[in-house]
């Protein structure tokens, strides 16, 4: 499917409010200010390759050729995308880390 020049950026934008928001609030209850940050290429990761989770530690050097094939096929609309998502949750620790500075104490 081709992707439109005006769907790439609102896709960029939704996955940076998307990883941004679930990273705040992750790093606001868990008080780990880049726990997003570190979660989030294993959910990238999950989003890019079709084997199962468990296949990683049942059939690993077939998943890991599996993941390397995939991750080779990629579209640069598909890396900005992905790399956006990762932005937000930079973006979210960086946030929390400044609000603690400046006094503020969530939950």
């Amino acid at each position: 499917m081709q992707m439109t020049i005006f769907v790439l950026p609102i896709s960029m934008l939704l996955f940076f409010v998307l990883f941004f928001g679930i990273g705040f609030i992750l790093n606001m209850l868990l008080r780990m200010s880049w726990i997003m940050a570190i979660i989030y290429p294993i959910v990238a990761l999950l989003i890019i390759d079709k084997v199962r989770f468990i296949e990683y530690f049942q059939n690993t050097k077939e998943s890991f050729i599996s993941l390397r094939n995939e991750l080779s096929q990629l579209a640069a609309a598909d890396v900005l995308i992905l790399s956006s998502g990762m932005a937000g949750a930079i973006v979210a620790g960086i946030t929390i880390k400044i609000l603690r500075n400046k006094g503020y104490q969530m939950f």
